[in-house]
């Protein structure tokens, strides 16, 4: 059984993670993440940081809206980086996302057929894909017990 608080400490640690996108975050030469605050993932950042704050208030209106968030911006994620890992990648999209990374800090060193994406968005993807399949398991369960306790949903 997922209970609320493993919910509530997945996507936050998602939340915090997220947030050194918005301000940034680098330590001399190592530079984790850019600051991308002024850009699309400002907007997804204060979309989320609602769903995951209604959760917290009212997981009964909560919990299903934050469970189709993260479906999205996982199929997005996957999307732009895992997609291109997988099956390869234009030379013209490898140069784009190449020359948007190339200061941040890369676990494996990149490919000239394959994108790779470099450490934040590899943790970014982790904790995404935990937060969505601990919500997405409450939700069932909550659902499932409403179901049992009244004969439907």
């Amino acid at each position: 059984m997922i209970s609320k608080k493993v919910c509530m400490a997945a996507n936050g640690l998602l939340l915090v993670w997220f947030f050194f996108d918005m301000i940034g975050f680098a330590i001399g030469d190592f530079v984790l993440v850019e600051s991308a605050w002024k850009g699309i993932d400002g907007i997804w950042f204060l979309i989320f940081m609602g769903l995951f704050g209604l959760f917290c208030i009212r997981d009964r209106y909560g919990k299903a809206p934050l469970s189709v968030f993260l479906f999205i911006w996982a199929a997005v994620q996957f999307s732009s980086h895992w997609y291109y890992t997988i099956f390869g990648v234009t030379k013209d999209k490898l140069f784009g996302y190449t020359e948007v990374f190339a200061d941040t800090y890369h676990l494996i060193p990149a490919s000239d057929s394959r994108l790779i994406p470099d450490f934040y968005h590899m943790v970014l993807h982790l904790f995404i894909a935990f937060a969505l399949i601990s919500t997405a398991l409450y939700w069932l369960q909550s659902k499932k017990r409403r179901f049992d306790r009244h004969g439907k949903v």
